[in-house]
Order: structure tokens, then sequence, then C-alpha cells
């Protein structure tokens, strides 16, 4: 059973594209077995969190807190890796800092 914070593959279909790619994402949270997903990107001059090899992440990476998508369960490739409950709160900080807005 996948939980928020885990890293994974998944099918993604962007905006600005008609085709759908697999791109590694972490979980955000699920309801209704649909998933809300964060997309990740190996391009570090990206901004959002920094993914390092020492967290999990293949190469150095960069969670987009910007690129948020919701997706079904079957659109999961691969379970990659948890993240650290370090990067949990920074991730959760990023996204609440984004949304304070919303609190006014």
């Amino acid at each position: 059973m996948l939980k928020p914070g885990d890293v994974i593959l998944a099918k993604v279909q962007f905006t600005d594209i008609n085709e759908i790619k697999i791109r590694p994402c972490v979980i955000l949270f699920e309801d209704c077995n649909n998933i809300v997903i964060a997309g990740i990107t190996s391009n570090t001059n990206m901004k959002g969190i920094s993914l390092t090899t020492k967290d999990g992440a293949i190469k150095n990476s960069v969670i987009k807190t910007n690129y948020i998508f919701t997706i079904s369960n079957i659109m999961i490739e691969k379970y990659l890796f948890s993240l650290t409950s370090q990067k949990k709160k920074e991730l959760f900080n990023d996204l609440k800092n984004k949304l304070k807005d919303l609190n006014n």
C-alpha cells in the first residue's frame, strides 16, 4: 500500500503536450482512488524541494511543488523509495506556504 511521501514512477499527462510520459513523482495524498502527486525533475535549476542520491533519488533532482497532478491507481508503474521525515516536513511547509493566501 502506497502512502504520502512515497516516490513512484507514474504515467503523467502534462498540460502543454498531448502525450503521456512515465515520470517520477511523490504521492501527496489519496482520496477515493484518486492520487494527488507532485512531479519530480532531474533539472536541478528548477525551483522546488531538492532530492539527492543520499535521499534515495537515482540522481539529484527537485520536487516541483508547482506541478501537481491527480492520477488513478492504474497509472502507477513502480514504487521507488520513501521520503525521509525531514523531506516530508520540507515538502509540507513548501505546499503550506504556497496555499497560505487561502487562509485569508
